[in-house]
């Protein structure tokens, strides 16, 4: 072994400090930070979506500017979107000239949504061409261009100066429509010539909350047609057929718009528009805005209203968040710009209770039944009370995802968690409403919290900002409670389960039976595939894909995965009624169930020891306690 000399400390000392010297500070962005002062002059913006073969939009944009370093940017942080999700890989094409002469722009090296560039001296106007590819397959992202529809979310089209906050700055939209089309949106128009819509100019925030659906099939429904305040909803389609609903089918929508009045005793717009596309091409959506919403389903909505109640609580729950998310918004909300970050630690009152008011509201309205409400909320019930991912993850975590995941699929999203703030959210709410139930005697519930907490200033458009406390003061004004520890210990708990105890409290319990609800039946139709999660532990397609493993279920313990294809079962070609079958005569037969299963270009035989028959939840009456899920859903007068 060589013997080394030792090191001295005076070459310690000057080792380290050449390795500091050689460090350099993280790249900063030269970005200017917003200031509340108004942009001088009026942003002209026009925008051509003519383009339906190639579904691009084309933008040009006029700016009224003065001479030196100036900066340009692209939506990042969509509110409705909970994350950075403004889609820049569509921007293309971007070009800026003044005076017929072309100015260079270069992107910021570390903040990639903003655009340096310096205006000449004597230009006060500056021009901006762009274009939004919009996506041409769903793997690019949501269609919104079609043959017969489109949907121009401004954002997508908009770049702004940096260096004010977006209120200050103010907009002069105007929108070129395929020939003949019609359109609704919350926007004001000024006038419509021809094909080309000019609206009224609208301050930065007011237009990237303001989306518009257009179509050559549209049809208008008054929904409150005695209202001095407009609520309408705009419906586009694939065609003329879709567009037929029927009179009680008006009349619930228009009943969920009197309850949602009668529910928050306020309305927080000057007129609210539901866009409604019905659409097998156009993108699946359902987003908030405060004085309009956007709003994408299957073209049966009217015309298979029989079928099931699947998906009728989502106009209900974008219509809420006119009151909660956008009139009374989480603090964290509260940002300058569409480039700063927003805080998500609340989403959980901000689309939590949301979920849980649509619901309600549907089932109030009658778009819902009592017994279909009660049949989602046991599916909702089932599936977090079976999370895994509980153990090593708090609800109160998963406001993160929409950062984290951005929405992405999941390998393992039982384990995983992803966006419970949602639906778990709404077991939390009932869990409050029927607490306070119980406390007042049945004399208050959380409609007074909501009249209380969203009926403040009725009119105002306004947002008014809220924090956890807040929500627990107003909580404590309904019903004396120690409300904080309460919430937290849902929040922040690894159960064992779901927060149930509202169930309980309202009378009903979680029970499996052999027989699916029509709930069920309709979500499976509707997905095409056949849900064994209670049983063994995964859901599986009509063409054998398998879906929705269960973390530490049957199918898991027994090496099964999400990208796996079922071949057969016991030897018979697999169908879904094949497994069925093998699941019922499981109860009887000792023996395991063996599956033939294909992963990648490898086949493998897995066995399944499972005898518990097909289980499916639904709820089930508490005797002897008062049924507080019927007064919950019980319309108001």
């Amino acid at each position: 072994m060589t013997a080394h000399a030792p090191v001295s400390f005076a070459a310690k000392s000057a080792s380290a400090l050449a390795l500091a010297v050689a460090l350099t500070f993280p790249a900063q962005a030269a970005v200017p930070a917003p200031v509340d002062q108004p942009y001088p002059g009026t942003i002209v913006l026009k925008v051509d979506a003519t383009n339906l073969s190639q579904q691009i939009f084309r933008m040009h944009m006029t700016v009224p500017v003065k001479p030196g370093p100036m900066t340009f940017l692209y939506p990042q942080w969509l509110p409705a979107n909970h994350g950075p999700s403004g889609p820049l890989t569509q921007l293309a094409g971007l070009k800026f000239t003044a005076g017929g002469k072309p100015v260079e722009w270069t992107r910021d090296p570390v903040e990639v949504f903003a655009f340096h560039l310096t205006v000449p001296e004597g230009v006060t106007t500056l021009e901006a061409e762009y274009q939004f590819l919009s996506p041409l397959d769903p793997g690019q992202g949501r269609i919104v261009m079609t043959d017969d529809i489109l949907g121009l979310q401004w954002p997508s089209v908009t770049l702004y100066p940096a260096g004010y906050v977006a209120r200050r700055i103010t907009v002069q939209p105007s929108l070129t429509l395929p020939a003949g089309w019609q359109y609704g949106t919350a926007l004001e128009t000024a006038e419509r010539k021809g094909d080309e819509v000019q609206f009224k100019a609208h301050d930065l925030e007011t237009l990237i909350d303001s989306p518009l659906f257009a179509g050559r099939y549209f049809k208008k429904i008054d929904l409150d047609p005695n209202a001095r305040v407009r609520v309408t909803l705009n419906v586009v389609a694939d065609n003329a057929e879709s567009l037929e609903a029927k009179p009680e089918q008006i009349a619930a929508h228009r009943a969920m718009v009197q309850q949602a009045a009668r529910l928050f005793g306020s309305h927080h717009y000057a007129h609210y528009d539901f866009l409604l596309a019905l659409s097998d091409d156009f993108g699946s959506i359902g987003r908030e805005h405060h004085q309009s919403s956007e709003n994408g389903v299957k073209p049966g909505y009217f015309t298979e209203w029989a079928r099931g109640e699947a998906g009728r609580d989502l106009l209900p729950h974008e219509y809420t968040h006119s009151w909660n998310g956008k009139f009374r918004r989480p603090a964290g909300q509260d940002v300058p710009n569409f480039n700063t970050p927003l805080q998500n630690e609340l989403l959980w009152v901000y689309e939590g209770q949301t979920e849980y008011w649509g619901e309600v509201l549907g089932a109030r309205s009658g778009l819902l039944s009592q017994t279909g409400a009660r049949d989602a909320l046991a599916a909702t019930a089932a599936r977090y009370d079976n999370v895994r991912g509980r153990a090593w993850r708090a609800m109160q975590d998963t406001v993160n995802d929409p950062i984290i995941i951005a929405r992405r699929a999941l390998g393992w999203s039982n384990w995983q968690r992803g966006e419970d703030y949602y639906s778990e959210g709404a077991l939390i709410w009932l869990d409050v409403d029927t607490k306070i139930r119980e406390l007042s005697g049945d004399k208050r519930s959380l409609d007074d919290f909501a009249r209380a907490f969203y009926g403040i200033e009725n009119g105002r458009v306004q947002p008014v900002f809220y924090t956890f406390e807040d929500v627990v003061a107003a909580l404590t004004r309904v019903q004396k409670f120690d409300w904080a520890p309460f919430l937290r210990a849902r929040l922040d708990g690894h159960g064992p389960g779901a927060p149930l105890d509202g169930l309980a409290r309202a009378g009903w319990k979680l029970v499996y039976t052999e027989t699916p609800t029509d709930t069920i039946k309709s979500a499976e139709e509707r997905s095409k595939s056949t849900d064994f999660s209670y049983s063994l532990g995964f859901a599986v397609r009509a063409d054998g894909g398998v879906s929705n493993v269960q973390w530490d279920g049957v199918g898991f313990r027994a090496g099964l995965a999400g990208n796996s294809t079922i071949v057969a079962v016991n030897n018979k070609v697999f169908k879904p009624e094949v497994l069925k079958a093998a699941v019922k005569a499981s109860k009887e037969n000792k023996a395991p169930i063996e599956l033939l299963v294909k992963k990648g270009n490898n086949l493998r035989t897995i066995s399944l020891d499972y005898h518990g028959g097909l289980r499916y939840p639904r709820l089930e009456r508490i005797p002897g306690t008062p049924d507080r899920l019927e007064a919950i859903y019980k319309a108001l007068k």
